[in-house]
């Protein structure tokens, strides 16, 4: 049975890994995706990467948000296209392009399973598997020079990495079907306008205000982000009344955190909380939900 490593984030340090980077600091985890100069096209063993420094993040007590973006000029081209038409012509049979489908949709199990916010931070191109990628995050920050498309048509193949889930969720099952149907590419703020990202700022202030914004995730209530984020997504396949229920079991879960303690506390006293603090003091932190569900 595959266990994750337990791997501990140290603050501001990279994991040693050449083509997905890895830091911690003030309780944002950011996952980099290393190869600019293939507008980091995922190849080589960069999806196996990508999926251990998941691992470490789930495994992680200090992480309260993940942010994933891309190094250089794109968030993620997608798939490597030449490596693909190598295959062809060797004549490579589906397995060897089955494996890299496992890994990607490994790494979107991961996102999808994680308890804390994550933050997609779109700085480029997202192309074909680099959108869904992008689209398996809760939240995505775009550059106003950002582009977005489900390119896989374009070369005559299918939406992968969870493209099928996220995309018609967040935009409709017409808009999905005319992305995954052309392949177009569409830019920043057509993607802000039918849905597909939640913000869209200045490029050369991209940095600083995906900053900022993964800090007010990170001082947010664990407690009850973390019960947002999981009731919510539920809902697509509950009632009213389960969704009733489900709110009761969150509110009951909230109300017995030091988090709803500090919050009213704050409150009455006219000062910030500080949820950050509210738990510390705890001995032992178990793993998160995430690194348990892959055990």
């Amino acid at each position: 049975m595959y266990r994750p490593a337990r791997c501990r984030l140290q603050p501001g340090n990279p994991m040693r890994q050449e083509l997905v980077l890895l830091e911690q600091r003030d309780g944002v985890a950011t996952i980099t995706l290393n190869r600019p100069e293939k507008l980091n096209a995922f190849a080589d063993d960069m999806r196996e990467q990508l999926v251990a420094a998941l691992d470490a993040v789930a495994w992680s007590s200090e992480a309260r948000v993940l942010v994933l973006t891309g190094a250089g000029r794109a968030f993620s081209a997608g798939g490597d296209i030449r490596h693909m038409v190598d295959l062809k012509q060797r004549g490579a049979d589906f397995g060897a392009i089955e494996t890299l489908l496992a890994a990607g949709a490994a790494a979107v199990r991961r996102l999808a399973t994680l308890p804390i916010p994550t933050l997609a931070v779109v700085n480029g191109a997202a192309a074909g598997a680099g959108l869904n990628l992008a689209l398996a995050c809760d939240l995505r920050l775009a550059s106003d020079q950002a582009m977005f498309g489900e390119t896989f048509a374009r070369v005559g193949l299918h939406p992968d990495w969870g493209g099928t889930y996220f995309l018609p969720r967040l935009v409709g099952l017409p808009r999905a079907l005319e992305m995954s149907w052309l392949g177009d590419m569409i830019d920043a703020h057509e993607a802000l306008r039918i849905g597909l990202v939640n913000r869209v700022v200045l490029n050369d202030r991209l940095a600083e205000e995906s900053r900022a914004f993964a800090a007010r995730l990170a001082a947010a209530p664990r407690t009850s982000m973390a019960a947002a984020k999981r009731t919510l997504a539920a809902s697509f396949q509950r009632t009213l009344e389960q969704c009733l229920d489900a709110e009761a079991d969150a509110q009951r879960a909230c109300w017995a955190s030091a988090d709803s303690a500090e919050g009213l506390a704050a409150f009455v006293e006219k000062r910030p909380p500080d949820f950050a603090g509210a738990g510390r003091g705890a001995s032992v932190i178990p793993p998160s939900a995430a690194a348990r569900r892959f055990e």
